[in-house]
C-alpha cells in the first residue's frame, strides 16, 4: 500500500515566504499562503499554526540558484530558514531547485487572467505562493516515489 505523505513547500524571501501543500501519491500541489516577514526574520508564529492544522510530512525548500547552478548568498539564506525548520519542527526537510520558479510563477498568474481585478501587490503576493507550488511540483519530479 503507498503511504500518502503530505509535504509544505517554501519559496523563502527576506521580505515574503511563499508556502503551498502538496502530497507525494499525486505529486501535485497547490498555493496556500505568502507570509510576511518580520524584520527579515520568518514568521514562526504562524508557520507553526500552519505546521499544526496540515500536520506535514516532509518539508521542502526552494534553492535559489545562479543559472549556471552555482550558489549565491540567496542560497545560504534558504538553506539556514531550512536548518531552522528542521531544528524547530522535527520534520525531514529536503531542497529543490527553485530556478525560475518566480517567472513561471508570474506567467502562469498573467495567462490565468486578471479576472478578480486584483492590484499588482496581491498578484506579486500569490506568485509567492505559487512559485512555492512549483518548488514542491519540481521536488515531486525528481523524487518519483
Amino acid at each position: 500500500m503507498t503511504q500518502c505523505r503530505t509535504f509544505l513547500g517554501f519559496d523563502y524571501g527576506t521580505r515574503k515566504i511563499g508556502i503551498a501543500i502538496g502530497q507525494e501519491l499525486t505529486h501535485t500541489a497547490r498555493p496556500l499562503t505568502t507570509l510576511r516577514t518580520i524584520k527579515e526574520k520568518p514568521d514562526w508564529e504562524t508557520i507553526t499554526k500552519l505546521i499544526s492544522t496540515w500536520q506535514p510530512d516532509a518539508l521542502v525548500v526552494g534553492l535559489p540558484l545562479n543559472m549556471d547552478g552555482s550558489e549565491q548568498e540567496m542560497t545560504h539564506a534558504a538553506k539556514r530558514f531550512a536548518n531552522q525548520l528542521r531544528g524547530r519542527y522535527h520534520l525531514a526537510v529536503f531542497h529543490a531547485d527553485e530556478r525560475l520558479s518566480t517567472i513561471t510563477a508570474e506567467q502562469m498568474i498573467k495567462e490565468s487572467g486578471n479576472k478578480a481585478g486584483k492590484n499588482r501587490e496581491s498578484i506579486r503576493t500569490g506568485m509567492d505562493a505559487v512559485a512555492a507550488q512549483l518548488i514542491l511540483q519540481t521536488y515531486f519530479s525528481e523524487n518519483p516515489r
